[in-house]
């Protein structure tokens, strides 16, 4: 019997059927790198499975031990509420450990990479090209901190300069980044890349934002990188919660 906890990966929601559909590629292909790991996805609005559906049904089948992983980039409004409290409607039976957001991480810094050079770019293009780190944006400073210091390691591998922006709550836009971009010496070229996981109304905005640009990029979506990052937080929740059984035993 696999006693191992069931990864639940826990994604936001949109109307924007893209949106779902990213989300399913990107936890199927971290399923398939982890045989054996049982792999469940729900979402927290506009989408189903919700979270207490998945969590019903899995404390109906006899499941004791589940890793709740947020899948978001930063530890913003709803990795410190909404997650939060959905998991405490889980029924008694399940024990649950909320696995750290995604970000930061290099290997999020790599995804971005991997995007950028797909629509082109090369490793020797770096030093003349000015990249916009567009993400969703949020209310909360930890979050545009962690943004701001992703753009920064962004910037240390070698890109002419890195700015972030935003589709919403803070500032710059990406359009202005765009601009500021353009206006600095040494850049010729002006790539936009999207810090977003998966389409939708504000990955739109983005990518409207991006007109001016000579290269807009993919969402990180189903990249290698993010299917490895959900395992490597499934791994440091199951890490955590076995110091925790040991200390206590």
């Amino acid at each position: 019997m696999n006693h191992r906890p069931v990864l639940l990966v826990i994604a936001h929601g949109s109307r924007d059927p893209r949106h779902a559909a990213t989300v399913q590629a990107l936890v199927r292909r971290a399923g398939a790198l982890r045989p054996g790991l049982r792999v469940e996805t729900a979402f927290l609005d506009f989408n189903l499975p919700s979270v207490t559906g998945v969590l019903d049904r899995l404390a109906a089948e006899g499941v004791r031990d589940v890793v709740a992983l947020p899948l978001l980039l930063t530890r913003a409004f709803h990795a410190k509420a909404d997650v939060p409290a959905v998991l405490r409607q889980a029924p008694a039976s399940l024990r649950i450990r909320q696995a750290e957001v995604l970000g930061p991480s290099p290997l999020l810094v790599a995804a971005v990479e991997r995007r950028l050079y797909e629509v082109g770019l090369a490793p020797g293009d770096k030093s003349a090209t000015g990249v916009v780190l567009a993400s969703a944006g949020s209310t909360d400073p930890e979050a545009i901190a962690v943004i701001a210091e992703t753009a920064r390691e962004l910037r240390r591998t070698g890109w002419c300069s890195v700015r972030p922006a935003f589709a919403s709550a803070s500032l710059p836009r990406t359009e202005d980044a765009v601009r500021a971009l353009r206006a600095e010496p040494g850049v010729r070229r002006v790539a936009v890349a999207p810090y977003v996981i998966a389409p939708g109304r504000l990955p739109d905005r983005i990518a409207a934002g991006a007109a001016e640009a000579d290269v807009l990029a993919d969402v990180l979506g189903p990249s290698p990188e993010l299917a490895r990052l959900l395992l490597a937080r499934y791994d440091g929740a199951t890490r955590a919660a076995e110091r925790v059984t040991a200390a206590a035993v």
